[in-house]
């Protein structure tokens, strides 16, 4: 077959895929990375609940400890987009390996660390290898799927990323009350390896190799350092945030946004001359849903990540509950997340956007319905009368997750998926770094002036609205727009290009 080759040279998004052969294993590929991706994502928060004890048993300061936190995330964004592009490169199923054997190693490493610096070094690792398999879960999906199987494989994969997300402090919670002693909290690491080492085992048998003709050729070192610059300028002012690095390092804001610029300006030119660009910018400006699907993710990340400490530190320090108890609290929107994304990804290719704008009002009746109860509810039946309200808003997210993920990258073609879905992440990580630095400091700054809790949980739940109030706004114009087009949704380029009826036509 021929690719299609675009004016700036090189074939362009549209470009014709190799016909597709299913692969008999995909189901059972699926569930490897799924569970790889779920253990990832999970790391992100589940050791927020066991920072009190680690610091204690460690020694450590309060600005040290939050390192373990932030230092993931940090190492995690930064890895996206160069990971996702190699997989594309090189082969998804050998960086995702690699990744995950590696994401085993440094958990156990964080489980063994015997001081504060060797465990946020180790962190630092674990999540810079999170960082590199987290592209190829969604880059396999693309290659593995087509059609409707897409939108089921990618409701599933955005079920995953609802609960491991939600499910954190739960988690935590529960090993940190299963393990005995001061040393309970390294369970919180030692758990992943034998679940990863069976994942390693089952991924070497299942995964699929990435065709040469889906590769993608050479990796552009220079824009890899300037993106790895711009988006470090851009989250290491938040990763400060605790210990006041926002009012000292603010500057380096506008360094991130004049780095990511350059940035952009050497992807055109790079492409115009028709070399590989590390992130091709046809995805932003031709792939249609990419970008404003882009939009959508981060803004809604910004609220959907924050509220979990917010909700943990009301809960734990403002009702006295412990780490399993609060985790308990939070429950019902984990299993209405869960139960609706695995709906949503079946419905997708029938409804299109409109369930993203439902998934989004519902987000908002939910919590701001759960604001309002836990402010007026007297306080010893408060978290039980916000359970309903906290299943809707669980629901919603449900249909926001799933079907925007699958609707930002079902018309990217397989050859680029990888830096299409790490250049997606990459966004909801910035979104999650901004909510989880600005909702948690913005519930310490209305405690300190009145010591009310409840106060400043609703304050910090109503800054989180407006972050899902936007990604509304942005939906719904997406919405509308598809509606006064006709075009609902479409084909992505590989299925239309090896659509049978497709060829006869033309």
């Amino acid at each position: 077959m021929t690719a299609s080759t675009s004016a700036a040279g090189g074939p362009g998004p549209g470009a014709q895929e190799d016909a597709y052969e299913p692969d008999p294993n995909r189901w059972h590929a699926l569930w490897v990375t799924l569970v790889a991706g779920f253990m990832s994502l999970l790391d992100v928060t589940i050791v927020a609940v066991a920072l009190p004890t680690i610091q204690r048993d460690l020694h450590a300061s309060p600005a040290q400890v939050q390192w373990v936190v932030s230092g993931y995330a940090l190492t995690f964004a930064l890895a996206l987009v160069t990971a996702g592009r190699l997989g594309d490169a090189l082969d998804r199923r050998r960086i995702f390996l690699l990744a995950l054997s590696c994401f085993v190693l440094f958990s156990a490493a964080c489980g063994a660390a015997p001081d504060i610096t060797l465990l946020v070094v180790a962190r630092l690792a674990q999540g810079l290898a999170a960082g590199f398999m987290a592209p190829q879960n969604s880059a396999l999906i693309q290659q593995m799927f087509r059609g409707a199987e897409r939108g089921r494989a990618f409701g599933f994969f955005g079920a995953t990323v609802g609960i491991s997300s939600a499910a954190g402090p739960i988690t935590g919670g529960a090993i940190l009350a299963l393990a005995s002693g001061e040393q309970g909290w390294r369970w919180i690491f030692y758990v992943n390896v034998p679940i990863g080492i069976l994942a390693v085992l089952l991924g070497r048998r299942l995964l699929p190799r990435t065709r040469r003709s889906e590769r993608g050729g050479h990796v552009d070192l220079p824009g890899v350092l300037l993106l790895g610059l711009g988006v470090l300028a851009l989250m290491y002012p938040l990763v400060l945030a605790d210990s006041g690095g926002l009012g000292r390092v603010w500057w380096l804001f506008l360094a991130g946004a004049a780095i990511l610029a350059l940035f952009v300006r050497r992807q055109r030119r790079l492409l115009a001359r028709g070399g590989q660009p590390l992130l091709d910018p046809r995805l932003f400006s031709t792939v249609r849903g990419y970008a404003i699907g882009a939009g959508i993710g981060t803004l809604y990340f910004i609220g959907f990540s924050g509220v979990w400490l917010v909700f943990a530190l009301f809960y734990q320090r403002g009702l006295g509950f412990s780490p399993l108890r609060s985790g308990l609290a939070v429950t019902p929107f984990a299993l209405g997340s869960a139960s609706a994304a695995v709906i949503s990804g079946r419905l997708v290719d029938r409804y299109g956007r409109v369930l993203t704008v439902c998934g989004l009002a519902g987000v908002i009746v939910g919590l701001g319905g759960a604001a309002l109860l836990l402010r007026f509810a007297p306080l010893h039946i408060a978290p039980w009368v916000a359970a309903p309200v906290l299943f809707l808003g669980g629901v919603g997210s449900g249909f926001v997750v799933s079907p925007n993920i699958t609707m930002t990258l079902r018309d990217v073609p397989v050859r680029m998926a990888g830096a299409a879905g790490g250049a997606l992440q990459t966004g909801q990580r910035l979104g999650a770094a901004l909510g989880t630095a600005a909702l948690p400091g913005l519930f310490y700054l209305v405690l300190g002036r009145g010591h009310d809790f409840r106060g400043a949980l609703v304050t910090a739940l109503c800054a989180a609205l407006v972050g899902m109030a936007a990604s509304l706004a942005l939906a719904t114009f997406d919405w509308r727009r598809d509606r006064r087009t006709g075009r609902p949704h479409r084909k992505c380029p590989d299925e239309v290009a090896n659509d049978p009826m497709h060829a006869r036509q033309s």
